[in-house]
């Protein structure tokens, strides 16, 4: 496994309907390093958003789609999603307002 860091964890946030809907609850998706464990990612986010505290991470891979140019047949990249849940007495990640 890589050594990350904790900004090499996040990638970028997820901004869907779902995803914005899911915020109310206190609850954040984002795309995330594939090689990165919940653990990386539940430091990452505690450290780079001040006064975030997580209770839980989920994650889901998500395998690249096949495509295909002309006679040649390739795959998209591999990405990982992440859905941070946050405590209650946690601040709001500062991100996402205003969107």
């Amino acid at each position: 496994m890589a050594d990350l860091k904790y900004y090499d964890v996040i990638l970028k946030p997820v901004v869907t309907e779902k995803s914005m809907d899911m915020m109310s609850d206190k609850k954040y998706t984002f795309l995330v390093n594939p090689d990165a464990n919940k653990a990386q990612i539940k430091e990452a986010v505690e450290k780079m958003f001040d006064g975030a505290k997580v209770a839980s991470v989920k994650t889901m891979n998500l395998n690249g789609k096949q495509r295909r140019r002309g006679y040649t047949i390739g795959e998209t990249a591999k990405k990982k999603k992440a859905v941070v849940f946050l405590t209650e007495d946690s601040k709001d990640i500062e991100i996402f307002n205003g969107l």
